[in-house]
């Protein structure tokens, strides 16, 4: 099974030239996931390509980045913002990527196609 991830463009870039190799969730699938769909977020706008998920890890925001700063690909202050008033969190460690050749517009697809907040699952 896959899911769709909205991105930021910056982190995007990062994810697939190898620098970054943890993605950040406050929240988690529930169903068994092996690939991330990638929608880099506006202005892009666009799914641009997929990652295999090598493992998930749990824990406090400060365990987490013990374990991932090295290849976090984010400020340790984006990532306390982004983990502000939270007792736990997610790292998903990102494994083999796939650039798509061409990025592919959503809304094209679907008519009324709207970037995921968190996460949804997708067929394929």
């Amino acid at each position: 099974m896959k899911v769709l991830l909205s991105i930021k463009p910056e982190y995007v870039k990062k994810i697939f030239e190898g620098e970054k190799k943890y993605e950040y969730r406050k929240v988690i699938f529930k169903k068994k996931v092996s690939k991330i769909v990638v929608y880099s977020t506006m202005p892009v706008g666009k799914l641009i390509g997929e990652f295999e998920i090598e493992g998930i890890l749990y824990g406090s925001p400060e365990e987490i980045w013990k374990k991932t700063k090295d290849n976090s690909g984010i400020s340790y202050s984006a990532f306390k913002k982004y983990f502000r008033d939270r007792d736990f969190g997610y790292a998903i460690k990102i494994g083999d990527t796939n650039l798509y050749e061409e990025p592919i517009d959503p809304k094209l697809m679907i008519k009324d196609f709207r970037a995921p907040q968190s996460f949804c699952y997708v067929n394929g």
